[in-house]
């Protein structure tokens, strides 16, 4: 990529605006809130950032912001659905700033949740930033796959191999895709400057899924539960940046 310097830069301020807006559904995050609520949160404090809410129209997409509950995978979309006790939800957000996305994507849980969720939301967490962690110039995007996958599936779950992480910047959505399972020493390697997103989408029970009939929202097959977390990143030479890091 060329001049990385300023799409860091433009990408580290789009960042910050989508971590910040998560910052800020955590603070509301309780039984008996609407999942459209989140999504006018999301809005308001995108735009109230001199942002804008890059998933509304998207291809179509009707909201701000994804919110996927327990058995929904990704691209859940908000409505009048009230979060109950015991509940997990994802909230995937992106910000445009000056022409550049920042993607990010937190799971929440609602107050007292299972330990089976727990365990579920806590290995997502950690294979996401255990992924982070190797991104350097010259690892193979393999070995971030390998490294998400072997650490879920030490803990009994599975990894959604339907939907990967991606390039990003002026675009929402370039090359390369970043898979979340693979082998070490696989596929292309990771080069200084390039910016993507590791999104890890971890089930409980297996790996398959299903998209509904609104074309969005996709689903276990098993109807078990499904966790998310996400970053963008962009790569530097000995290591990267998280630019979709919570300050909090």
């Amino acid at each position: 990529m060329n001049n990385f310097k300023e799409a860091f830069e433009k990408t580290r301020i789009s960042g910050n605006i989508a971590a910040r807006a998560l910052d800020e559904v955590a603070r509301i995050m309780k039984p008996g809130i609407k999942t459209e609520e989140i999504d006018n949160l999301c809005y308001e404090f995108i735009n109230d950032h001199g942002a804008y809410s890059a998933p509304l129209f998207y291809r179509g997409y009707p909201k701000s912001c994804c919110t996927s509950t327990n058995h929904i995978v990704c691209h859940g979309i908000p409505s009048n659905k009230v979060l109950k006790e015991g509940d997990i939800i994802n909230v995937d957000v992106t910000a445009l700033k000056d022409g550049w996305h920042g993607d990010t994507s937190r799971t929440f849980e609602i107050g007292e949740v299972s330990v089976k969720a727990k365990n579920l939301v806590k290995t997502t967490y950690e294979a996401m930033m255990k992924a982070i962690k190797i991104v350097r110039d010259g690892v193979y995007f393999g070995d971030i796959g390998s490294t998400i996958q072997n650490h879920v599936e030490a803990q009994g779950f599975s990894v959604v191999q339907d939907f990967c992480g991606h390039g990003i910047g002026k675009s929402f959505h370039e090359e390369p895709n970043v898979l979340h399972y693979g082998e070490k020493g696989t596929g292309e390697k990771v080069k200084t400057g390039m910016i993507f997103t590791i999104e890890p989408m971890i089930n409980l029970g297996n790996h398959e899924t299903k998209t509904l009939n609104d074309g969005w929202t996709a689903v276990t097959k098993d109807k078990s539960l499904s966790a998310q977390f996400e970053h963008t990143i962009g790569v530097t030479s000995d290591s990267c940046e998280i630019f979709t890091l919570s300050k909090k």
